[in-house]
């Protein structure tokens, strides 16, 4: 559970502009469940894209990561309020002025930059190594609802920063 929660968490954190965030941005439970519920087929197809060359014929996302995108990609669009807020807070732009003119996209165009953007960073950036790990961890979350395996990374992730001894990204959890 924690390697994909920090997979999620460092999987978000590879948007432009978050990592050169000057303060880190603090995300409430909820910002950052929407965020993870949204982007989850994203990352789910680029994960699949990345690992099944390596992969076991028989993994679980080579059968079957493309129909668990799908089934989580039904219910995204519930997340995108949530999602968009969290990605302005962590910094979409770090330009005011590409801030200010991405904030006038339409909502179609800023969620299908963001999705492409997600995928080829996280079928890029997968170290191939953790591909088994990561394909076992999916499997087991698989059977859950988008919203509760999001809740549950959220979790993963905020008691994570609470020990003090992991830090995710450029940004934290707060109770907002």
């Amino acid at each position: 559970m924690r390697a994909f929660a920090l997979f999620a968490a460092a999987s978000l954190a590879l948007v432009p502009g978050i990592a050169q965030a000057a303060e880190p941005a603090c995300l409430s439970p909820g910002e950052f469940s929407s965020l993870a519920a949204y982007a989850l087929p994203s990352m789910i197809n680029g994960t699949t894209k990345r690992c099944s060359a390596t992969l076991k014929p028989d993994a679980f996302l080579r059968k079957s990561g493309g129909e668990l995108a799908t089934r989580y990609a039904a219910q995204k669009q519930g997340s995108w309020a949530g999602a968009k807020t969290a990605l302005f807070k962590l910094g979409l732009a770090d330009n005011t002025a590409i801030n200010s003119q991405i904030a006038t996209l339409p909502d179609e165009s800023l969620m299908q930059i963001f999705d492409l953007t997600l995928e080829g960073l996280v079928e890029q950036n997968i170290p191939v190594e953790k591909c088994a790990t990561i394909d076992s961890v999916i499997r087991l979350l698989a059977p859950l609802p988008p919203t509760n395996t999001a809740e549950l990374i959220a979790l993963t992730v905020g008691l994570a920063s609470k020990s003090g001894k992991a830090r995710v990204g450029k940004f934290s959890l707060c109770e907002n």
